[in-house]
């Protein structure tokens, strides 16, 4: 709820990059999937927001992957598709936040992809994206959280485009930045869905500049841009989730941060 710099929480257990995908409920983070060294990895970490310190182990995913967008409700987080070299996935899987073990199998998405961008109200969760070869991709799907089952269509995004990122209130998913295939450019556009009906993304505003591959965090309020390429970047810019608008600026980063998985609750992102 405030503005300003990043300030150092801890570390993972093992080094990665590619997006590892990032959620949380209100007391706990958790981050799985992403590219370590050689190896695609198919651990999953826990955080407890409330302290400082490093990440615990907490279990595995249904497939090592990176790339996965993820998502959830204070119960459960879902990791969706992603990249098992070298063919993208269209795998769902979940786990219980609360507790710690491996993933479960959760159904699948309706066109297999990776760097998609994830949002959810408590009930539903919404898949914006991604990029399946040779081309991005402007599908939405969502799937009700509680349940199992294959992901249904939503609407589409007004951009084809992949490594993009989501924040949302309750109501509200707001969709921001990415890469376009064709004329191979990143984007400032920011969108809008809401999230209880089914239909298209309407405009929403622009970034404070263009970028994608970004980290993406909010409260119920506010939904925060962390880094990104544009080329790499420290910036953070925010908006308002019941508003329309132009992002503004937040802060700045530590370090320059790209491909990285973004978790928060209420208060503070990670």
């Amino acid at each position: 709820p405030t503005q300003g710099n990043s300030i150092d929480f801890g570390n993972l257990n093992q080094a990665t990059q590619s997006m590892p995908g990032g959620t949380g409920s209100s007391t706990r983070g958790i981050i799985g999937g992403g590219q370590g060294s050689p190896a695609t990895l198919n651990i999953i970490d826990f955080i407890t927001f409330s302290s400082t310190g490093n990440a615990t182990d907490f279990g595995d995913l249904t497939t090592a992957r990176r790339q996965p967008a993820v998502t959830g409700s204070q119960t459960r987080g879902i990791f969706s598709g992603g990249e098992v070299s070298p063919t993208h996935s269209n795998i769902m899987d979940y786990v219980t936040i609360a507790a710690t073990g491996n993933a479960v199998d959760f159904g699948d998405l309706s066109v297999a992809r990776r760097v998609a961008g994830a949002a959810s109200s408590p009930t539903r969760s919404l898949i914006f994206g991604g990029y399946a070869a040779p081309a991005g991709l402007n599908t939405i799907d969502y799937v009700t959280t509680s349940t199992l089952g294959n992901a249904t269509d939503f609407g589409d995004t007004t951009q084809a485009r992949y490594s993009l990122g989501a924040v949302s209130s309750k109501t509200r998913a707001v969709v921001m930045g990415g890469y376009l295939v064709s004329p191979g450019a990143a984007v400032d556009t920011i969108e809008y869905v809401t999230i209880a009906t089914r239909g298209n993304a309407m405009d929403f505003g622009d970034l404070t500049e263009s970028i994608y591959a970004a980290q993406y965090v909010s409260n119920s309020i506010r939904g925060v841009r962390m880094g990104g390429v544009t080329p790499l970047d420290t910036s953070m810019d925010y908006v308002n989730i019941a508003t329309t608008g132009n992002a503004v600026f937040f802060g700045s980063l530590l370090g320059r941060h790209q491909e990285g998985g973004g978790c928060s609750n209420a208060h503070g992102g990670l």
